[in-house]
């Protein structure tokens, strides 16, 4: 189980609004702001809604009870290395090389 604590530090980590969040895991602002809040006990779903936004975008619920919760934000992956001799698309729809210019 995530904490509200949690969904509020994962969010900031990923600078997000309420709103933001709110709509990538398919709920109203005011119902987020009622689980931020504590005002709510929120469903099962809800909350695996929730984790589902933020743990796409990078975030890591850590913790227990006994040792406390926390968040981390993993960092983006790099994208791996296109083999030498392919071709890939420039930013303008040009081609270039992946190949060491001589």
């Amino acid at each position: 189980m995530i904490t509200s604590a949690q969904i509020r530090a994962g969010r900031g980590l990923l600078k997000w609004t309420q709103g933001v969040l709110a709509s990538r895991a398919a709920l109203s602002v005011v119902t987020l702001n009622m689980i931020e809040s504590e005002q709510v006990q929120p469903r099962s779903r809800t909350l695996a809604a929730i984790r589902a936004a933020l743990e796409g975008e990078g975030i890591r619920f850590v913790g227990d009870a006994e040792d406390g919760y926390g968040v981390i934000l993993r960092p983006a992956a790099k994208p791996a290395p296109a083999p030498e001799g392919m071709i890939l698309a420039g930013s303008a729809g040009r081609q270039k090389s992946a190949a060491p210019e001589a």
